[in-house]
């Protein structure tokens, strides 16, 4: 009966946001997405307390390429790039910045951790060229599932399932999974017991 209900709340808020929602579908049509949804998650991401995450999870549900129904996505929290998968259980603490990516089921993001979406957004092999007209490559960074990322946290590589990341770590390279990683760069601290 609780699932029923809860499932009900997400409809009927998913049904409050739709007139945003709609915007957004006939704004894509003429402009580009990644830019749009930068512009849309800035100003969601004002709407304060629960009912501001879960009007936001109702959005992200039709805007993203994936985002669980019960998601929860705190106050503050940007989002850069449109292919982003936000999968069930999951929680994004206040002040986010989400780039391309996948978070997987069950994962726990704290205050102001940053996603990436890879290590070469930027080119600076050019000393002639501004660094802002040399360009970079966007990939899709995998966060597995039942991960904890501690506050502050830089990610650009992928993170194994299991695996935690301390608070204020930077993470150039891919983590294994059921590992404690941190530092800046990110280091293995040790191996979880249940991996």
């Amino acid at each position: 009966m609780k699932q029923l209900i809860k499932h009900i709340v997400f409809l009927v808020l998913a049904l409050v946001i739709s007139p945003v929602t709609i915007s957004f579908k006939l704004l894509s049509l003429l402009l580009n997405n990644d830019a749009l949804i930068a512009s849309y998650s800035q100003a969601l991401s004002l709407l304060p307390g629960k009912l501001g995450s879960y009007l936001r999870s109702g959005f992200y549900r039709f805007a993203l390429s994936y985002c669980s129904e019960d998601a929860l996505i705190s106050f503050g929290t940007l989002f850069s790039q449109q292919d982003t998968c936000i999968e069930k259980g999951v929680y994004i603490g206040p002040q986010c910045n989400i780039g391309k990516c996948r978070i997987g089921k069950n994962t726990l993001l704290g205050s102001g951790v940053h996603i990436m979406s890879g290590k070469g957004q930027h080119n600076f092999s050019d000393p002639s060229k501004p660094i802002k007209d040399q360009g970079g490559t966007f990939t899709k960074v995998e966060i597995g599932e039942n991960c904890w990322l501690g506050n502050s946290a830089l990610v650009m590589a992928n993170v194994g399932a299991g695996s935690i990341v301390a608070a204020g770590s930077v993470v150039v390279d891919d983590v294994p999974e059921g590992v404690i990683v941190g530092g800046n760069p990110a280091k293995v601290l040790r191996q979880l017991s249940q991996f």
